[in-house]
């Protein structure tokens, strides 16, 4: 099929998945009014292919076939691949209101898969790879169980199927039962891959399972979070009522998925190698598509504090400042990350794991410090302010121009506290507030994999030979 256009994705998805959405049985992904603003922006990471403005970027050419694909399905090979990845992450991210596009997850998992697996499971996995390139498909990633009490290994749930598992194997393929949760972008995906949530003994050997489904494969079903839920006025809401992200509890009852779709069962060994081997590229990711979140933290800020009259307040200064800060050293973070880069034997380059992580826990553990200084420039306003309908009513806007003029006229200082406030106190806000802690590990998982990660054998070569010891 070669690169899609946005309407050609939009198309692949009339295909019967079953969904439901507050309540109800939800036909089509397309024919619902808040589900289809999801839609819309994962199209912008198909759009930008035949952009001339960014198809550089966007499209890569396999050099053997002249094959033209979506960049995000290049294998980074080298330092230079990592940081052009990372700098295409932005770009999609900055176009979607500051939310990731549809093929970042997908083609981590894909390039975790590719660089640890062996023998048949590793060319089934690359066979899936080279169709998903070739097709253009957007894949989804459901890998964490909802996993029932923490306390104990799967198979000591008194539930089993609170981690997914296989109950059953023929010659055709293995049978699946269970869920996963926070599974993102599942209702507009073309392919679900599975992977282990954790790391397994022999005992849990039919938890350790990682395969590829249709969405609308017979026994899948998504319950679609209502985060979100209801219209919203493209004034009061510039961000979020033209972006979003769908997270769904995602139920296999029963699942056939033949042997060719199956990546590992029954290899406890491999569960844990596989959700880290994945989480290492996707934490990269996960910096790399909050970068304009930040940049926008950052400009909105100043503007806002121009508009109010108060960016010569010496404790503004500060502020924004201290946000610049924050930024800039989690760019650098990400980027030295990147260029700390090792080359496998498989020829295929991973981000720095210790860098990687302390530039997402830099991320994670000053984002709530960043919003209150940003919330500190703009004023109370952000939660006072008039809606969209009374800015709409021409009766209305006239008062409104008058008395909330500053620095810049009414509109413009409107303008920019609403996206202040959809950034940042509004649920589009609090989502960010909580996928800052969260999305991609918790900062407890984050600190444990730099202690991993770092090599402490300069610093005690130093410290002895500081000693006198060596």
């Amino acid at each position: 099929m070669g690169l899609r256009t946005g309407d050609q994705y939009r198309a692949s998805l009339r295909d019967g998945r079953v969904l439901w959405y507050q309540g109800k049985r939800v036909d089509c992904v397309l024919d619902h009014p808040e589900l289809r603003v999801a839609v819309d922006h994962s199209a912008i990471d198909f759009e930008v292919g035949h952009d001339p403005a960014h198809s550089a970027a966007a499209v890569a050419t396999d050099p053997e076939t002249g094959e033209r694909y979506s960049a995000y399905y290049r294998i980074p090979r080298s330092t230079d691949d990592l940081l052009e990845r990372m700098r295409l992450i932005e770009l999609t991210t900055a176009l979607g209101g500051t939310l990731l596009s549809i093929r970042d997850v997908g083609s981590d998992a894909m390039f975790a898969l590719l660089g640890l697996l062996q023998g048949e499971e590793l060319e089934r996995l690359r066979a899936f790879y080279l169709r998903v390139r070739a097709d253009d498909l957007a894949v989804a990633v459901a890998q964490t169980d909802v996993k029932g009490d923490r306390s104990k290994a799967p198979h000591q749930q008194a539930d089993p199927d609170l981690h997914v598992h296989v109950v059953d194997r023929s010659d055709a393929g293995i049978i699946v039962r269970g869920a996963k949760v926070h599974t993102s972008l599942t209702p507009n995906c073309n392919e679900i891959l599975v992977l282990p949530t954790r790391a397994m003994k022999p005992e849990d050997a039919d938890y350790a399972v990682a395969f590829a489904v249709t969405p609308d494969t017979p026994g899948v079903s998504m319950y679609v979070s209502p985060y979100s839920a209801g219209e919203r006025h493209p004034w009061e809401y510039p961000a979020s009522s033209r972006h979003k992200m769908l997270e769904t509890l995602t139920v296999f009852d029963d699942v056939f998925v033949p042997w060719e779709r199956v990546f590992c069962d029954r290899r406890p060994e491999l569960a844990g190698p596989m959700a880290l081997a994945f989480v290492e590229y996707h934490r990269f990711t996960a910096v790399s598509y909050k970068l304009p979140l930040l940049d926008a933290l950052v400009g909105s800020a100043a503007e806002i504090a121009r508009m109010n009259g108060i960016v010569g307040a010496g404790h503004i200064r500060d502020k924004l400042t201290q946000l610049v800060i924050y930024n800039e050293t989690v760019r650098t973070l990400i980027e030295a990350a990147a260029r700390r880069g090792q080359v496998g034997p498989d020829g295929y380059c991973r981000p720095d794991s210790a860098t990687t992580n302390i530039a997402k826990y830099t991320f994670a553990t000053g984002f709530h410090d960043a919003v209150r200084m940003v919330q500190d420039c703009a004023g109370g306003l952000l939660v006072t302010g008039p809606g969209g309908a009374d800015w709409d009513n021409p009766e209305i806007r006239p008062v409104l121009e008058k008395y909330f003029a500053a620095a810049a006229p009414a509109a413009e200082r409107l303008a920019m506290m609403n996206l202040i406030s959809d950034l940042t106190v509004r649920e589009f806000g609090g989502y960010h507030a909580v996928l800052a802690v969260h999305a991609e590990g918790s900062i407890e998982a984050e600190k444990m994999q730099i202690f991993r990660a770092y090599d402490a054998g300069r610093a005690l070569r130093l410290a002895r030979e500081l000693a006198g010891l060596d």
